[in-house]
């Protein structure tokens, strides 16, 4: 399954979950799941949550303005159970608004 989302983030805003809604939110079996992230300008930030399993914590993410290529964009990957939330936060430090692209796949293992 492959979630993917393009948000405007606004100035200094974060948007909680852009995942969700979405109908692989949660995780239905075992899973490997693999986060790729770009933007459109330096500033944004990403944090990646499976489960209560912390992937990325608030990091700078690649400046391409386009969607994430796999897997030149891939920032980390984590193992995923039944029931698990996938949330992916991201966080605008700059002062006007900007783009983010998202991509999340999920893998049975």
């Amino acid at each position: 399954m492959i979630m993917t989302d393009f948000q405007s983030v606004g100035a200094n805003a974060t948007v909680a979950n852009v995942l969700a809604g979405n109908s692989a939110e949660f995780i239905k079996e075992p899973s490997v799941v693999s986060f790729s992230a770009t933007g459109s300008a330096a500033g944004l930030r990403v944090t990646a949550i499976v489960g209560e399993e912390v992937v990325i914590e608030d990091q700078l993410i690649p400046v391409t303005n386009r969607f994430p290529v796999v897997p030149d964009d891939t920032l980390a990957q984590a193992g995923g159970f039944p029931g698990d939330r996938v949330i992916v936060k991201v966080r605008n430090t700059t002062g006007g608004a900007l783009n983010s692209w998202v991509r999340v796949d999920v893998e049975p293992a």
